[in-house]
């Protein structure tokens, strides 16, 4: 199956969070208690039984007041940090691009939480392993779309293959930016392309998000440099000890040969006494 994805157009969001009720409702995912954070903000982080949620930013300009709005969730890197990060392999990803978690394998040690440039994987202490937005793997594998997408009213969420995804998102790009100069693709420029992709009508930091995420420096020396090269030291090392036990056989053999030799001459010697 060809790679997938979801493109998320914030100008046409509205905030109403029905993507976030959809996740819930086909995950089946408890509700948990909330508070007010903003005027209609209730909720600031992914948590083990919220996959996605909306943020709302007020924007002031020339006087103006404007609402910015931003779904969050997990964003299926094309080199996701938590499944480098990982220390049990228990993350992989599936043909169409998305990152999943296995739960036989997730022992709960946080370190996909700690390296996730958005801080979306989260440990369910209850059972001590890790949860995240799935993408709705199990509804596209049945052609289904993603329960967020089927019930977004405002066309802010397409799904399709990438590629039709991403030219859908260039021209609506084009068009935005007549009105909102600022406009910007968040997503296909960074951890090797994500499989949800952004139209921001402002800098990325105005929606909460960095700008130009990125696996931990001490991720990639450890997984890409510190690790390979202790892995060669130890099967040099390893070498070495083999090469000492052969170097050691073969010094005693040859000194059992001199020993020998020494022990024939001196029979020879007194034979010829």
């Amino acid at each position: 199956m060809a790679k997938k994805m979801l493109f998320i157009d914030t100008s046409l969001c509205t905030g109403c969070r029905a993507c976030s009720v959809a996740c819930k409702a086909w995950n089946e995912l408890p509700a948990e208690k909330t508070r007010r954070l903003t005027s209609y903000q209730s909720q600031d982080r992914t948590t083990p039984t919220t996959w996605t949620y909306v943020s709302f930013h007020e924007i002031y300009e020339d006087g103006k007041m404007k609402w910015l709005m931003y779904k969050h969730q997990c964003y299926h890197c094309g080199e996701p940090a938590c499944m480098k990060a990982c220390s049990s392999d228990a993350i992989y990803k599936e043909e169409e691009g998305y990152v999943l978690i296995d739960h036989d394998k997730c022992i709960g040690c946080g370190y996909c939480v700690a390296n996730c440039p958005w801080n979306v994987p989260k440990v369910d202490n209850t059972i001590k392993k890790a949860r995240k937005c799935t993408g709705c793997i199990d509804r596209i594998k049945n052609g289904l779309l993603p329960a967020c997408v089927a019930t977004c009213q405002t066309g802010a969420l397409s799904f399709g293959d990438r590629d039709e995804m991403m030219e859908k998102a260039k021209a609506r790009l084009a068009e935005v930016k007549e009105k909102h100069p600022k406009a910007n693709l968040y997503g296909d420029q960074f951890m090797g392309g994500t499989t949800y992709l952004y139209l921001l009508l402002d800098d990325p930091e105005v929606y909460g998000v960095p700008a130009k995420p990125s696996a931990p420096v001490s991720l990639t020396l450890w997984k890409d440099i510190i690790h390979p090269l202790g892995g060669i030291a130890a099967g040099a090392a390893g070498a070495v000890v083999v090469l000492g036990v052969l170097a050691n056989a073969l010094r005693g053999n040859y000194s059992k040969r001199l020993r020998d030799n020494a022990g024939v001459s001196s029979q020879s010697d007194g034979e010829g006494r």
